[in-house]
């Protein structure tokens, strides 16, 4: 029972933020800069909470806990890891990128329909940036 108690905890924190960033932003009292900023911090907490709290949960284990990580189970669970931060980093990454290419390319085709395959290549590559982080993940977990 505890556990669960102890997995809802970060979760009601990120819902909670996200709830009162929102309302900042609707009531004015903060840009969507700051909100967004904001987000990626409290983020950053859980995140450093949730990893302190398996390292402190394995290292007060029982005797199969210490036998696991040095048989190498927490090597895999740091590949694991690993991987989804550079699927989710490229991810955001690209979605950045795609996300101020696309009008620009859109308004540059709707001025000259020429310039179609110039602003297609520019948003290719915003999009590449998420398809190398993917690649990159799946090397990662290949070599576990």
């Amino acid at each position: 029972m505890l556990e669960y108690i102890l997995l809802a905890v970060p979760v009601a924190f990120l819902v909670a933020s996200v709830c009162f960033a929102y309302n900042n932003v609707k009531v004015g009292k903060r840009t969507r800069k700051s909100a967004v900023v904001r987000q990626i911090v409290s983020f950053a907490i859980v995140s450093c909470v949730c990893l302190a709290m398996s390292i402190v949960a394995m290292a007060a284990g029982d005797g199969d806990a210490a036998q696991a990580a040095q048989s190498g189970d927490i090597n895999m669970g740091l590949c694991m890891i690993g991987a989804a931060l550079a699927t989710g980093i490229s991810g955001i990454g690209g979605g950045i990128a795609v996300g101020g290419a696309a009008p620009a390319a859109i308004g540059a085709t709707s001025e000259d329909p020429k310039a179609f395959g110039k602003a297609l290549i520019f948003v290719a590559l915003g999009e590449g940036v998420a398809l190398y982080g993917l690649l990159v993940s799946i090397l990662i977990i290949s070599k576990v």
